[in-house]
């Protein structure tokens, strides 16, 4: 039978509606467009993707986990810094004193205090720390050390104004909230000059020096210096103010070992000659009045100046210096001023000291007159 008798024969057994179940299964399975259909192979099933594979996953797919996690990481983020935020404000709000809670000065704690209770409350708790002799140990000699005379002492008003002010930085203020310390450094005034000074007073007496000038029957004469044994001024300096500074951190007051060393003299034969010219002759050019009030001492070059006046090098630089013998020089006026009283900046009214009859006589004695007076200021009415 031909393709075409075929479809007839089908359409009119549609017509009549007597159509088999097998013709219907054959119209629905096997024709296609006119063409009878061909039956495909069934193709293998894909193989299992190994254990630990991807399978094969697109990458548009396995991305979007990724998006997902940087929103959490972003969420988490923001979440952490709204916490801290509110912590930081919290403690802004909270810390209304002159001094920032939780500050500590020499392991004092003077936080959420104002000034003044601070101050009050680190005096108190320094104590003697400042003001107690330091043992130095030179050579085989224990010698103590004033701190007082060697320019050391500690400055609790300078401690507390430098943490006595609002503190934003937010570490400080956010540790506030948990009980947190913030140690703050002392202040501590170191005069190197003085210090090296009193230094120089300890060391051993061998014989030697630097070089000076001294005063002979009103005239400048010069003294050559000689090889000693002295500490070493610049490790020296840096030992004790070390030790100072612990002492008031810690109490403790352990002795400090000063290494001595043998020293050439700083002084030349031409530093001696300049300063006789410069210094010592102005100094002995005449005779000098120093007057408080109505109360009057005249010092002359031979009797008076020659036992009071040396010219030495300074001990921070080694300039040549003219010295005053404070003891020397209260011994020479005497009673001369008793009852003048000077008025200091402080609002006092104290007696006259050695310390202003000499620093009165040095303008006078840097000049050259046969005649010269000093007058020392502030005398009360």
């Amino acid at each position: 039978m031909t393709g075409g008798m075929y479809m007839s024969s089908l359409a009119a057994e549609a017509r009549d509606g007597g159509a088999s179940d097998e013709a219907d299964h054959i119209s629905g399975d096997t024709l296609v467009s006119g063409i009878p259909a061909v039956n495909a192979p069934v193709p293998p099933a894909a193989p299992k993707p190994p254990a630990g594979s991807d399978g094969g996953a697109k990458p548009k797919a396995a991305a979007k986990p990724a998006r997902k996690g940087r929103s959490k990481a972003a969420l988490a983020a923001t979440a952490v810094l709204a916490v801290v935020g509110i912590a930081y404000a919290a403690g802004l709000l909270m810390d209304h004193a002159d001094v920032p809670t939780g500050t500590t000065v020499l392991g004092v704690d003077i936080g959420g205090k104002t000034r003044d209770e601070a101050l009050k409350a680190l005096n108190a708790a320094v104590g003697d720390r400042g003001t107690a002799p330091i043992t130095v140990h030179i050579g085989n000699q224990d010698k103590q050390l004033k701190p007082e005379l060697a320019g050391l002492s500690i400055n609790t008003e300078d401690s507390v104004n430098q943490v006595a002010h609002r503190d934003y930085n937010p570490i400080s203020v956010i540790g506030s909230l948990f009980g947190g310390e913030h140690q703050v450094a002392p202040a501590i005034n170191v005069d190197q000059e003085k210090l090296r000074s009193q230094l120089q007073t300890l060391s051993p007496n061998t014989g030697g020096s630097d070089g000076m000038v001294k005063f002979v029957d009103g005239k400048p004469v010069g003294v050559p210096g000689t090889p000693y044994q002295a500490v070493d001024a610049d490790a020296s300096v840096q030992k004790i103010t070390a030790a100072y500074t612990q002492r008031a951190e810690t109490g403790r007051n352990d002795p400090v070992d000063l290494a001595v060393t043998t020293h050439q003299p700083r002084v030349t034969q031409a530093q001696i000659d300049e300063a006789i010219r410069t210094i010592g002759d102005p100094a002995m050019s005449g005779k000098i009045t120093v007057t408080a009030g109505t109360h009057s001492v005249l010092f002359s070059p031979q009797k008076s100046l020659s036992k009071i006046l040396t010219i030495v090098p300074a001990p921070s630089n080694g300039k040549m210096t003219l010295h005053i013998d404070l003891a020397v020089l209260r011994q020479l006026y005497g009673n001369a001023f008793d009852g003048v009283l000077l008025e200091r900046g402080i609002g006092t009214k104290t007696p006259v000291t050695p310390q202003d009859v000499a620093s009165a006589m040095l303008p006078a004695l840097a000049k050259t007159a046969p005649e010269k007076t000093a007058v020392i200021q502030n005398v009360a009415n």
